[in-house]
């Protein structure tokens, strides 16, 4: 029988909007189930790849969406994983098949990952149909290999022809590199797709578990005099959500940068008032005795995108409070002359290696001194893709354990 509110939040609270609208809308399949195997929840993508209604198969054995010759095998697998979770990245190198509701097979990744709620442990399925990426590798396979032993036999023809066979060759080595240079692309995808899912797999379950726990609790604390404590609770969940919040708008500047989405703006306003609103809305994350200073010369006016430059500001002075001590100074100053502005965010944290400092701007590339602090690893890459949109340049100097001083210059005529 399908599962109850009792057993397992189903409806979203409103604090988990962001989480939920994330998991809903995902582009792949997302299955939710306990330990014993029963189906909790499914999202949109994955009742549309197995062919089943909305809320149809909460409250189903998980088996149903396992080919019958499989489902006994699989059975047991389920038990040794629920006795032994550990996250599993997409594909691991296994040609995967589910059963749609009509009975007919497909080919899928599959990644795994856990979290535990009430001493109970949760397990998430993430769900990729691989029909068409199979394909494609099968023919782009076929079609190398194809190539290859042409090149072959017109290699030990090659004397003998003429200047039309030769240019021939040419033509199909260049299909050849063109074939390759597909597949390596095709890689690299599945690639990133399998460090998003680990990622965010990762970085969701700890907000996520915290909203949860401080939501139990909070219900426990029903006298007046808990008033204390639910209120210390509720600031919980509220700082998770604006953790998920900043997780699931960087995932969405990152997809609009890729897809083209962005275009800047460019408009004359007053930086200074800009800087002020920053500085306010930035004292909130602030860590204990932290001070943030601003200076700015020059002009007051200036002309960019002031959306843009915001969100830049932004990600570096949230990157500096984060990786500074309590007790820190954290400056942001800009200056504005006829050609350009400068902006400039110092701070005294724990600062960047010489060998990390090539790879700050990749997609979710975090620093080997920073993995016990909570983060996308898509910051400062989206702060260099803004700051060429505005036709700006980054620097950044900094030393281990002396600070970080990012350095972005805008030309502005």
């Amino acid at each position: 029988m399908p599962y109850s509110d009792a057993s397992f939040p189903v409806q979203p609270q409103q604090n988990d909007q962001p989480f939920e609208a994330l998991f809903r809308y995902a582009a792949m399949g997302i299955v939710l189930v306990n330990k014993a195997g029963v189906i909790l929840r499914t999202n949109l993508f994955a009742n549309q790849l197995f062919g089943y209604p909305e809320y149809q198969l909460e409250g189903q054995m998980m088996e149903v969406l396992i080919p019958v010759s499989l489902r006994h095998k699989h059975q047991q697998q389920r038990q040794h994983y629920a006795e032994h979770p550990q996250v599993r990245p997409m594909g691991v190198g296994l040609d995967l098949k589910a059963q749609h509701k009509d009975g007919s097979l497909f080919s899928v990744e599959i990644s795994l990952s856990f979290f535990v709620q009430d001493n109970e442990p949760y397990f998430i399925a993430f769900v990729n149909d691989t029909t068409l990426q199979k394909e494609a590798e099968t023919a782009v396979i076929q079609q190398k290999n194809e190539i290859e032993k042409l090149n072959q036999n017109l290699e030990k023809e090659v004397v003998n022809r003429t200047k039309a066979l030769v240019e021939t060759l040419e033509r199909l080595e260049t299909s050849k590199k063109a074939l390759e240079q597909a597949l390596e692309r095709e890689k690299e995808l599945g690639e990133l797709k399998s460090r998003f899912v680990s990622m965010a797999s990762h970085e969701f379950r700890t907000p996520l578990t915290s909203i949860l726990s401080a939501a139990n609790l909070v219900e426990k604390y029903v006298a007046e005099l808990d008033q204390d404590k639910r209120e210390r609770h509720l600031r919980r969940i509220k700082t998770a959500v604006s953790n998920l919040t900043d997780i699931l708008e960087e995932f969405l500047s990152v997809g609009k940068l890729e897809e083209g989405k962005i275009e800047p703006r460019l408009l004359e306003f007053d930086l200074t008032t800009l800087i002020a609103e920053v500085q306010l809305d930035l004292q909130a994350i602030l860590r204990p005795r932290q001070q943030f200073i601003c200076k700015h010369t020059g002009p007051e006016l200036c002309c960019t995108d002031p959306s843009l430059l915001r969100k830049i500001i932004i990600n570096l002075v949230s990157n500096a409070c984060k990786f500074s001590p309590e007790g820190s100074l954290i400056q942001l100053q800009t200056c504005v002359s006829k050609a350009q502005l400068t902006l400039q965010v110092s701070d005294t944290g724990i600062g960047i290696s010489d060998e990390d400092q090539k790879y700050l701007f990749d997609r979710f590339f975090r620093g080997s001194n920073v993995t016990n602090v909570q983060g996308t690893g898509l910051g400062l890459h989206i702060v260099a893709r803004y700051a060429q949109l505005l036709n700006g340049s980054v620097r950044i100097d900094s030393q281990l354990g002396k600070g970080t001083t990012v350095t972005i210059i805008f030309k502005t005529k």
